[in-house]
């Protein structure tokens, strides 16, 4: 029987347009779509928008009916407040409740851990942007299935500014790296299981591009492009590489291995979830 999941999309709805716009789909389309190739049993995802003031979303009874739940990026800052992010929090705090398996990428993580009591705040060595590099296992991580294939150090995509700066009760830190203490973590909270990640296994390279190309004043603003042009050819580089991931020119450019470059390791967090955490625990339902 085919899985069913609910993405959550963070972001409102200005921002799933722009980001239409540039990439074809949404945050929630874009993941709904990697998700229902990944399962190996095949899937039927939901879309979210608890951004979105009455927007439909389901209660505890309705999120038990889903085999997981996703909750993706997003443009918004947690510390600003609001009836969107409030939304989000009481979504991600009934989830816990339900008992439904949740995953979450960036944005996603630090719902995850807002909603079991961690504190989310901007990060003071400033924004990760393109690729958060070495990111290394902890001790508990490197025996934790949510990080199993990957290897004692590994990048992925990310653009972040901001971090779980305190973690809740419950929660195991699973890896970490020079710009975030909390790179991916377990949280259990209220009966339910969260794996997280601050970074995107999610994101394409012509994902990423998408978005960096919006971002070009702000990369040169925080030094890390030379000006405009520097800040265009890096993003081509990337839509280059989406288009040809042999590249092997484009790869040494820019430090790019497999683990970003092989979908299947890219992808490997999610993955290790749908198989690790969701297929067990549709079996244990069924038996029950």
């Amino acid at each position: 029987m085919a899985l069913r999941f609910l993405v959550v999309e963070g972001n409102v709805r200005a921002d799933r347009e722009t980001h239409r716009r540039d990439f074809g789909k949404t945050f929630g389309e874009s993941y709904a779509a990697l998700v229902e190739a990944l399962a190996p049993r095949g899937a039927a995802c939901d879309i979210a928008h608890p951004a979105d003031e009455g927007a439909n979303l389901p209660g505890p009874d309705g999120l038990e009916g889903y085999d997981g739940v996703f909750l993706t990026g997003s443009a918004l800052n947690l510390y600003d407040g609001g009836p969107a992010i409030a939304r989000q929090i009481e979504l991600m705090r009934a989830v816990y409740a339900s008992g439904t398996p949740a995953f979450g990428s960036c944005w996603g993580i630090q719902v995850g851990a807002a909603a079991a009591g961690g504190v989310v705040a901007r990060n003071p060595a400033g924004r990760e942007v393109g690729f958060a590099r070495r990111i290394v296992p902890t001790a508990a991580g490197a025996e934790h299935p949510l990080l199993a294939g990957r290897p004692a150090s590994y990048d992925a995509p990310a653009i972040h500014l901001d971090i779980v700066e305190t973690a809740s009760e419950g929660t195991t830190i699973l890896a970490a790296n020079a710009m975030a203490g909390i790179q991916a973590a377990e949280i259990r909270h209220d009966g339910g299981l969260f794996w997280g990640v601050q970074y995107h296994p999610e994101f394409s390279l012509g994902e990423l591009a998408a978005i960096l190309d919006r971002y070009g004043e702000r990369l040169v603003q925080d030094g890390l492009c030379a000006d405009l042009g520097a800040a265009a050819s890096y993003v081509a580089d990337l839509r280059a590489l989406d288009a040809d991931p042999g590249r092997r020119d484009l790869a040494w450019r820019h430090g790019l291995d497999a683990e970003i470059l092989d979908p299947r390791r890219r992808t490997r967090e999610i993955t290790n979830f749908i198989e690790r955490v969701v297929l067990p625990a549709k079996s244990a339902r069924g038996r029950a």
